[in-house]
């Protein structure tokens, strides 16, 4: 009975790895970030840039191969197959003699003289600086020289704020320079975005205008109201008739009546003008139609009859 109990149990502990395998491998693998995938490359671009890059590494491995010849030559020829120590300067000197020209030195030189920030920012500047320098040993051999070299050709902006400051090594002037540069980028951004606001201001006021228009009101002559916008005091000589009345229609073309405003006659006809004809006198109501509103109380008087 022992025997058939180990050998029972014996078949369940091999299968236990397995199940612990199955397991590993239906447990979902960790997801990471998705990469986008890379953008499409045209061929022949591709192949271009590539020619490039194998011309550029084909001649550096030119250069280098015609460097270390010359170098190895040099070596047995003059100090004796390396018994002799070569300084470093005496080394640039030599390499300098041999690869780089006189006149391209003498060019080199010039611009280095020349030098000026203009469009570059101060580390750009500071870049070429440092690489045309060694061209202008007898400058660039004193700190003072040097320092006062950079800042003179920094823009004027920046060097108009060096100058006061007696700067002794170029490292200095570099940090000070760029910490000039920094406050005046950001005093520009400040100024221009100051200069925005007021015309947001001004569009902000046009809006209110369009949104809400000025209030008209009506004016009644005779049986009709015709909307009029308020207008100032002063009374303007009618067009048509060549006279100043009040409202906004002329009664010479409407058709009206040039004494009492009446649709139903012409002036000639106009009941008040026989009326004040006939008595010497015109009427007190014609007068008042006629005459334009001054705002001010008639001054009145008695009929006779």
């Amino acid at each position: 009975m022992a025997l058939r109990g180990r050998h029972g149990r014996a078949p369940a502990r091999e299968d236990e790895p397995r199940r612990d395998e199955r397991a590993e491998q239906q447990a979902p693998a960790p997801q990471g970030p998705v990469l986008p995938p890379p953008p499409p490359v045209d061929y022949g671009v591709f192949m271009q840039g590539l020619a490039h890059t194998q011309a550029a590494l084909q001649a550096q491995l030119e250069a280098q191969e015609r460097a270390d010849v010359w170098w190895a030559s040099l070596l047995r020829t003059r100090f004796e197959d390396g018994a002799i120590d070569v300084a470093w300067d005496e080394f640039v000197r030599l390499f300098q003699a041999k690869f780089v020209p006189e006149h391209v030195q003498d060019r080199m030189e010039q611009e280095f003289l020349s030098l000026a920030q203009g469009s570059m920012t101060v580390l750009e500047y500071e870049g070429r600086f440092s690489e045309l320098s060694k061209y202008a040993p007898h400058i660039v051999a004193d700190e003072r020289r040097k320092t006062k070299k950079f800042i003179m050709g920094l823009k004027p902006s920046l060097r108009t704020r060096l100058v006061a400051f007696d700067h002794r090594t170029l490292d200095e002037a570099l940090s000070a320079s760029c910490r000039q540069e920094g406050e005046m980028e950001q005093y520009l951004e400040e100024r221009k975005a100051s200069q925005k606001r007021p015309a947001m201001t001004f569009q902000r006021q046009d809006k209110k205008k369009a949104v809400y228009p000025t209030q008209q009101r009506s004016v009644a002559v005779g049986s009709s109201q015709v909307p009029s916008v308020r207008s100032p005091g002063v009374k303007k000589e009618c067009p048509h008739c060549g006279k100043t009345h009040g409202g906004t229609e002329c009664w010479m073309i409407t058709g009206k009546c040039l004494k009492c405003g009446s649709s139903d006659h012409k002036i000639k006809d106009c009941p008040r003008l026989q009326q004040g004809v006939q008595r010497g006198a015109p009427a007190p109501a014609a007068v008042a139609a006629a005459a334009p509103a001054t705002g001010r109380p008639g001054r009145p008087r008695a009929l006779t009859r």
